[in-house]
């Protein structure tokens, strides 16, 4: 049975986003990943996995060193979903500040 890990339930996790806002900077081996966090380097390696089989990082291997680096496409299609969201609070937000604004007007 293939079970794919869902991408919007790795980034929940607060140490995966941490992750991924390091290597974001530039690409890391688990150990300097590792060096970040208090926790276990294999806590930190399975972290890396879930993000890794959600194609949010993906693997290059330089000599004996492997380093991950962010899949930007994978990034792209969360900030496109995420999109439709941002234009409606932006909406929502400017309506706020016409009534706070309408309020103040009428204060006076």
């Amino acid at each position: 049975m293939d079970t794919r890990r869902d991408v919007f339930q790795a980034i929940a996790d607060p140490t995966r986003r941490a992750i991924i806002a390091l290597i974001a900077l530039q690409a890391m081996t688990p150990n300097s990943l590792a060096e970040h966090f208090h926790t276990s380097r294999q806590a930190v390696s399975k972290h890396i996995k879930i993000l890794t089989e959600c194609e949010l990082l993906k693997m290059d291997h330089q000599g004996r060193e492997i380093y991950y680096s962010l899949e930007i496409e994978k990034m792209k299609e969360i900030d496109k979903w995420l999109s439709q969201f941002r234009s409606m609070w932006e909406t929502k937000f400017n309506q706020l500040d016409e009534v706070l604004l309408a309020m103040k007007k009428k204060k006076k």
